[in-house]
């Protein structure tokens, strides 16, 4: 399991509608999964004979969190969806399937992705300096605070002055949090989204690096922003229109955005966070990001992790990522490709397992996003857990740190003991997506 952490306060009442009428169920769940999922369905039980409910619904009772929805399924079909809940705890708005989450880092394999595509075109090399396609970035330095001194020189002869970096950081390594650049440069906002990605980029490069490239591992989101930049420059469009392009469209994420419209804000999940005074769930606002959500001309796109989403959407990309880049018979990226980003590319320094945009784990990889919300995959198992919340911060709870790697265990029974079925009105574990 991979995950990545980065006002009035509301009692969380008690969840309602464990006794959701089966057929109604059947229907929501086939209406936001037909497209470009398999319409057949693997589970469909009740309440009280669903693992997952089982295992969330407690925490919602005991305010662990507010809502969730959770979603399991295989390369070719969904296997479980469940919203348990609430949205809106204030309003008593229970949660829905097709609520949509501020996605935050798991936007990163998203970004790489949609730039392996042109790794795969050979318009980009994996091992070239990042400088050859973003000038700006020519003849970096490296902070001396961060820099490894020699074990035989002492603190007092260290150097006081930035230093060369001993090679141009690589495509590779801003891919694998190894470049050197922090997380966030100085001169960005508190905001992350205040700032063009041609002038953040080029704030990147004005800063010295936080050590020499290739010597550490830390978590940075220029580096992926950087990438963006990239894929800006060589394919000559804004980085969010060759995200729809290349990614969005392709396969069918109609909820997959920057900017969430009227409609989509009617459904996205408010966000909590755990007071560890009052033990209760406290509404707040996305400390990253810049409201109105629906803003475009104040707003910009934070490919390293600006995305809305649901879980349906989330679950199509990590389909087409578990079906070896194939959707509708159409390739979006290589297996090569695929090989490439989730394979260790980190050297596992500093003890962290990282490909490229991708977070590895001894059975598969995934991310996770600033707000608690994760996608897993397991190839081994053939199976997804897409885990949507929207929680700032610890849950508060041991049931509630372990959430995650609960909900694979479940999702793993759930896979190895719901095959297809081949009854009537299912097309069987081979079956093709459904068509729009």
């Amino acid at each position: 399991m991979v995950r990545a952490r980065a006002k009035t306060e509301v009692r969380a009442p008690v969840a309602a509608g464990r006794g959701i009428d089966t057929q109604l169920r059947r229907i929501v769940i086939l209406t936001l999964m037909s497209i470009p999922f398999s319409a057949n369905i693997g589970a469909n039980q009740p309440a009280a004979n669903d693992p997952v409910r089982s295992f969330l619904q407690p925490l919602v009772e005991n305010h662990t969190l507010a809502g969730t929805v959770t979603l399991v399924a295989t390369k070719d079909r969904i296997v479980d969806v469940q919203a348990v809940g609430y949205r809106d705890l204030a309003a008593r708005a229970p949660m829905h399937p097709d609520c949509l989450f501020w996605i935050a880092s798991t936007s990163k394999p998203m970004t790489v992705t949609a730039f392996m595509t042109l790794v795969d075109e050979g318009k980009v090399n994996l091992d070239d300096p990042v400088e050859k396609y973003l000038p700006e970035f020519h003849g970096q330095m490296v902070s001396p605070p961060q820099s490894k001194a020699n074990a035989e020189t002492s603190a007092a002869q260290a150097p006081s002055t930035p230093v060369p970096a001993v090679h141009p950081i690589r495509v590779r390594e801003i891919l694998s949090h190894t470049s050197g650049l922090p997380f966030r440069s100085k001169a960005q906002p508190a905001a992350l989204d205040l700032l063009p990605l041609n002038q953040a980029v080029r704030s990147f490069a004005a800063e010295p690096l936080i050590f020499q490239p290739g010597t550490a591992y830390s978590y940075s989101n220029e580096g992926i922003n950087t990438a963006a930049r990239i894929i800006e420059v060589v394919s000559g469009m804004p980085y969010e229109q060759f995200m729809q392009q290349r990614l969005f469209d392709p396969l069918g994420m109609k909820d997959a955005t920057f900017w969430p419209n009227r409609e989509q804000i009617s459904r996205l999940a408010e966000s909590y966070k755990f007071d560890t005074n009052s033990h209760e769930l406290v509404e707040l606002q996305i400390d990253q990001l810049t409201y109105p959500l629906n803003d475009k001309a104040r707003r910009f796109p934070m490919p390293a992790g600006g995305l809305f989403s649901t879980a349906g959407d989330v679950a199509r990309f990590c389909q087409m990522i578990l079906n070896g880049g194939i959707v509708h018979g159409k390739r979006i990226v290589s297996e090569a490709a695929i090989r490439e980003m989730t394979r260790t590319q980190n050297k596992m320094l500093d003890g962290k397992n990282y490909g490229l945009g991708w977070g590895i784990s001894d059975h598969g990889f995934g991310h996770g996003g600033a707000y608690n919300n994760a996608m897993e995959i397991s190839p081994s198992k053939g199976r997804i857990l897409v885990f949507m919340v929207q929680q700032s911060g610890p849950f508060g709870t041991s049931a509630g740190e372990s959430i995650v790697p609960s909900l694979e265990r479940i999702a793993d029974d759930l896979v190895s003991t719901n095959p297809a079925s081949t009854g009537p009105g299912s097309t069987g574990s081979a079956a093709r997506p459904a068509q729009h």
